[in-house]
């Protein structure tokens, strides 16, 4: 059985200006890896084994782009580069697993997680399993079907998630009740699990959330029945972060049932992060006293040691110091900056289509930056996400200020303005949202500077907000999600150095009352479309 007692959380920070730090932090995992390879507790000499390993969560620059660009311009091509890149700075920080993808099906942007999600359209989602390729790399025609697949040391082991149907709660609730049909089930948000099997994903991790009023941490139907039997999954399934606590409500008022419910469900590895003595006491208990059988057990200990016998853990389980040399590498800050540019998805262009805004010209006399999102990395990185800072440039003669008032945008005289404004960043239930508006000062900035000059917003956020209140003050509208540390790719585009491309990979209501609203509703009636897009010429200036 495995056991993650904690998580192991710290700022590895690299690239031109932390590039030292890196190797102290790599050299600091590696003792702990040693420390806790060493403690591993073996009962009555079975193959139960508790092994406390250390999580940290994908932070290198590419790995900004995995769940926080939807669809990058639906290029799977684009994405497979992602995860490759990904997986060398995951392995650089001494990691060699990964929770990524999430492939929920995002059917409710008020969900707090939405962001994690790559389209509302599960034929999208299924594009984007590509990513398990560059992760763990690209199967063989002579693999075993199902099997978990991870090539090489500069690999990682995946993780599929959260399964299933975490997209869809009522109310877009974080762990809250999916209630859909088996057809919408399984034709919605199981196909990019099936895909994902297919493509030899090592993990699969089960949601907070319930389908029809049963816990998926307690689903034994869908885990061991539909997962493990059905699509012949060897790899193995991993809790979430006290996950089985909540499967009683309130959460953990019976934990000796949640143990039985959770490992009888297919749970292979429980993520313990406090409460691992009692959770090893209950799992004992139970076993002894035959409530799980020893067989349940060996099946789980046997997919983790398959797992970790095809990561090569046994032959290199320390952290490759050689490897801290991809850990903010240029090479993988321009793949960044390429698919910020190919995400960027033009709303509106100029009050008139005869006169369009952008692309914006460089030759001007001063421009205005203005907005709260516009000189923050950890509002354009948004959750998940350790802050550290990026460099910038200076274009002309840039002012910014935060939310200029009336008379500063009169005292000046300016060509035009940027206003970026958007979502804090927030994580799981704390992003669940039944407005969707912008937040202060947000709205005041937009109808402050458009209102007084020719501007274009640029919006941070990781899933469609109210906008349609604002259409009629701004010229130019672009959605540029969370774009990461490499935001420069937001400037390429916005002055013409390339053009607009990408398109929405999920519906852009009018308002909250027509929520939830997908392609294919009976009710649809969007602001903006799933698919919409408007597109710019490149233009050169010397």
């Amino acid at each position: 059985m495995g056991l993650v007692p904690h998580r192991l959380y710290g700022q590895l920070m690299c690239g031109d200006t932390f590039g030292a730090l890196a190797p102290d932090a790599v050299r600091f995992l590696k003792r702990v890896q040693q420390v806790v390879s060493s403690n591993t507790v073996h009962v009555k000499g079975q193959n139960f084994v508790f092994s406390r390993v250390g999580f940290a969560i994908q932070k290198g620059v590419a790995a900004q782009l995995v769940a926080r660009l939807p669809a990058i311009s639906l290029d799977p091509l684009l994405i497979k580069k992602i995860g490759a890149a990904t997986a060398l700075e995951v392995r650089a920080t001494g990691i060699q697993y990964t929770f990524a993808p999430c492939i929920a099906v995002c059917r409710d942007p008020r969900w707090g997680r939405c962001y994690e999600s790559y389209s509302e359209d599960p034929e999208i989602v299924r594009l984007m399993t590509e990513i398990i390729s560059g992760l763990q790399g690209e199967i063989t025609d002579d693999s075993k079907k199902s099997v978990p697949f991870v090539n090489g040391q500069q690999k990682i082991a995946a993780c599929a998630k959260h399964y299933v149907g975490d997209g869809e709660t009522h109310l877009g609730e974080n762990t809250g009740n999916t209630m859909i049909s088996n057809k919408k089930l399984f034709g919605i948000h199981m196909p990019a699990y099936n895909d994902s099997v297919i493509k030899g994903v090592a993990t699969i991790m089960t949601s907070y959330s319930s389908w029809n009023g049963v816990k998926m941490h307690a689903n034994r139907k869908l885990v061991t029945g539909y997962l493990k039997n059905k699509l012949k999954f060897k790899g193995f399934v991993i809790s979430d972060w006290q996950g089985i606590d909540s499967i009683t409500d309130p959460p953990h008022a019976n934990y000796t049932y949640s143990i039985l419910a959770g490992i009888n469900a297919g749970i292979d590895m429980v993520m313990v992060p406090l409460n691992f003595t009692e959770f090893i006491d209950g799992l004992t208990y139970l076993v002894k006293n035959k409530f799980i059988r020893m067989s349940r057990i060996d099946d789980a200990v046997r997919r983790i040691l398959r797992v970790k016998f095809t990561m090569g853990l046994f032959e290199h389980p320390l952290a490759d110091y050689s490897m801290t040399k991809y850990l903010g590498c240029q090479e993988h800050r321009d793949l960044a900056r390429e698919a910020v540019r190919k995400s960027l998805v033009l709303l509106k262009n100029g009050k008139s289509s005869m006169k369009p805004l952008l692309p914006l010209p460089k030759r001007v006399s001063k421009i205005l930056v203005a907005g709260t999102h516009a000189n923050s990395v950890g509002y354009q990185c948004g959750g998940w996400t350790v802050e550290w800072q990026g460099s910038s440039g200076n274009v002309t003669i840039v002012i910014y200020n935060k939310n200029p008032n009336r008379h500063f945008l009169k005292s000046n005289s300016f060509d035009f303005a940027i206003v970026v404004v958007g979502e804090p960043p927030y994580t799981e239930g704390f992003g669940d949202s039944l407005n969707l508006t912008i937040p202060e000062p947000g709205p005041s900035t937009i109808k402050n500077v458009c209102g007084s000059v020719k501007c274009v917003v640029v919006l941070i956020a990781g899933r469609p907000l109210v906008v349609q209140p604002f259409i009629d003050t701004i010229d130019a509208l672009v959605a540029a999600w969370l774009p990461g540390t490499e935001g420069q790719g937001v400037a390429d585009v916005l002055f013409g150095d390339y053009g607009f491309t990408g398109k929405l990979a999920r519906t852009w209501f009018k308002s909250v009352d027509q929520l939830p609203m997908n392609i294919g509703d009976p009710h649809y009636d969007p602001l903006y479309p799933f698919g919409f897009g408007l597109t710019t010429t490149p233009t050169k200036t010397t």
